[in-house]
């Protein structure tokens, strides 16, 4: 890849992973629309790790309190509090991990990459969104998640392996649903999304072995400039959702969507 097609999937990746419009479905768009071969999904995952470590930057607080969780997990400090909502993250990561490892082996990742899929998605779920920001509750806090809506997000964030679903929009809309504020939802979403997303970068592990050089090479910068991308992205959307609702996502979710479905 040229150094240009890698800045571009790393802009599209870093703004796309938070804002709740999908990241993996426009990284499908982006060759069909720029002329570029398609990336593959080893720098699909690439891109996506350079996305958890801006996740953990920005929210450093939250990911120390969750290692202290895990840590007292196995007897290494007294944290109640943080074990619980460790356990509750890990409990909401298996339905993604399950179900990852099943499309993985059984070889079906690639079929889900059609602009059919991806426009459908991110109307039906984009309506979503929009419903539950609409109606949904805001009364809950990050600090107040419980065991069933760890697993009712989780098994949200699994149905977001299929692109345009958008992970952080399906999570976000499960989140709402369950009364949790604009900003706690994205908080949640996010947090939620470190186990899963370092997941499956262990699963890339073997295909890293048995790649080139000059694919290894690029992946690190492509996910290098994700991470720079993401970080700006990240601290602009919880300022902006501490002012205003999803509904912008949402007419750009369905806008796009629509014309897909019409030009393809």
């Amino acid at each position: 890849m040229t150094f240009i097609q890698m800045l571009l999937l790393a802009i599209v990746q870093g703004v796309t992973e938070f804002l709740p419009i999908s990241s993996s479905g426009h990284l499908i768009l982006l060759p069909v629309f720029t002329g570029y071969a398609d990336q593959g999904p080893m720098i699909d995952i690439a891109v996506h790790v350079g996305s958890l470590l801006a996740i953990i930057t920005y929210f450093f607080r939250d990911v120390w309190s969750l290692g202290k969780g895990g840590l007292a997990t196995i007897g290494i400090g007294q944290a109640p509090a943080e074990r619980r909502l460790f356990w509750w993250i890990i409990i909401g990561t298996i339905p993604a991990v399950i179900v990852g490892l099943f499309l993985k082996t059984g070889g079906y990742l690639d079929g889900f990459r059609s602009t059919t899929l991806v426009g459908a998605n991110l109307i039906i779920y984009g309506i979503l969104l929009g419903i539950a920001d609409r109606f949904g509750r805001q009364v809950k806090s990050f600090e107040q998640l419980t065991l069933k809506d760890g697993i009712i997000v989780g098994l949200a964030q699994a149905m977001a392996l299929i692109p345009g679903t958008s992970r952080s929009g399906v999570t976000m809309t499960a989140a709402r649903f369950l009364g949790y504020s604009r900003v706690e939802a994205a908080r949640f979403s996010f947090l939620l999304s470190i186990p899963a997303v370092a997941g499956a970068g262990v699963l890339i592990i073997p295909d890293l072995m048995g790649a080139s050089t000059e694919l290894l090479k690029e992946a690190l910068i492509t996910g290098a400039l994700t991470f720079v991308a993401a970080l700006a992205t990240m601290t602009f959307l919880m300022r902006f959702l501490r002012k205003a609702s999803m509904m912008v996502f949402v007419v750009y979710r369905v806008a796009m969507g629509i014309a897909l479905l019409t030009l393809f």
